[in-house]
């Protein structure tokens, strides 16, 4: 699923803080306002993610002009961030699913013998092939 949420940005000590007023106790932050944002963005996913999962109601975003209502000082700033929890489950899902394969009985045979992991080997040239850092 696809939403936006505002959330209100703020620069304490050098670090920009970041809540989403409208998902209970989410708050994170970043060094900088692209980190934070980036910050914001996954966090954000996760919480969405995980209320998904369990089957919770997902809180409707507030628009602008309600969230603006939020603003305590004119230090803070205001943005839609975007959230994807299907690109989300997709990068963080680590279930395993099962695939069926064929290989030559001649290899097979003699991966039994040495013991070989064959879903180590799998994922490991798999990671190689598609060029996914190790």
């Amino acid at each position: 699923m696809k939403y936006a949420y505002p959330a209100i940005f703020s620069i304490e000590d050098g670090t920009v803080l970041v809540s989403v007023p409208d998902l209970p106790g989410l708050h994170t932050f970043g060094g900088c306002m692209a980190d934070a944002l980036f910050s914001a963005q996954d966090a954000i996913e996760m919480w969405l993610w995980d209320a998904e999962n369990k089957g919770e109601a997902i809180p409707p975003a507030s628009g602008m002009e309600d969230a603006a209502k939020l603003l305590e000082s004119a230090d803070q700033a205001l943005s839609m961030v975007a959230a994807d929890t299907d690109e989300y489950r997709r990068r963080n899902d680590t279930r395993f699913v099962r695939k069926t394969l064929a290989i030559p009985a001649w290899l097979n045979h003699q991966a039994e013998k040495a013991n070989a992991p064959f879903s180590q080997i799998l994922q490991q040239g798999l990671k190689e092939h598609l060029r996914i850092p190790q």
